[in-house]
């Protein structure tokens, strides 16, 4: 199976890294010395138009601004076919567009990866349309389940998935900010106290996914009664902490939607 990115900024790369078998890949972009320099450093193959690409590629991985996506598409429709897979990462293009920008009849894939594939820990949702068989659905999957985990969601529900996964790893790494400038205040170095905190925060999220309990229950046996943390937690309460995480993901959601 052939695979090509039109596009290679930092989410292609992250993926291409990720992936463990880079002979069948190829990639285009605007600028073919800079494609070829990429390519070189990738170890895959740079194909000079985005239309070879196209032609060339069984799965055709659009990781391009969705400003310039109806370009591309026009620019590549000719060589499009049923047999050949679209999967696009482009954020706010839905299914629907994407078919009216190509054939009714072409297999398309929607695919939200985040900034973590950079390290292989991506939080990634897709979904297809019905002209996607279950064959190379699960490859299309298995190609995001390489650089980390994968959610079947409805389309409906992408807009809410980029706020959860897209946009809040801006927000951990304010938090993740916050604590260390409080261990920092407290008299620890900002580069300790800030591998201290991440450290915590990584190992918290991962007992969260094993252990099955609520966060809320987790939180709970921490805290010990007239102890530390559960004055810590009363703090965070009385000053809006949960009210402003969601806050933020409303906004997000509302932004996204504005556009």
């Amino acid at each position: 199976m052939k695979i090509g990115f039109i596009g290679v900024g930092k989410m292609a790369q992250a993926i291409i890294v990720g992936l463990s078998n880079k002979s069948e890949i190829m990639i285009s972009g605007r600028d073919f010395t800079k494609t070829q320099a990429m390519a070189d450093k990738l170890g895959v193959e740079a194909v000079k138009t985005n239309t070879e690409l196209a032609k060339l590629a069984d799965v055709i991985i659009l990781s391009i601004k969705p400003q310039i996506l109806p370009d591309i598409l026009a620019e590549i429709k000719a060589e499009l076919s049923p047999e050949k897979t679209l999967v696009s990462i482009a954020s706010g293009i839905k299914l629907e567009e994407l078919t009216a920008l190509t054939a009714q009849n072409q297999s398309i894939v929607r695919a939200m990866p985040n900034v973590n594939a950079a390290i292989q820990r991506s939080t990634s949702a897709i979904v297809r349309n019905d002209k996607v068989s279950d064959e190379i659905y699960l490859y299309v999957k298995s190609l995001f389940e390489q650089v980390g985990s994968v959610f079947e969601i409805s389309e409906k529900d992408f807009m809410t998935f980029g706020a959860l996964a897209g946009s809040s790893p801006a927000y951990i790494y304010i938090f993740i900010d916050a604590m260390a400038r409080a261990g920092v205040l407290h008299g620890i170095s900002k580069e300790i106290a800030t591998q201290i905190v991440a450290e915590t925060v990584l190992g918290s999220a991962e007992n969260v996914i094993k252990s099955g309990m609520h966060p809320q229950a987790l939180a709970d046996s921490v805290a010990s009664p007239s102890g530390t943390t559960i004055a810590g937690i009363i703090a965070l309460e009385n000053h809006g902490f949960n009210a402003a995480i969601i806050s933020a993901i409303d906004e997000t959601i509302k932004k996204e939607k504005s556009f």
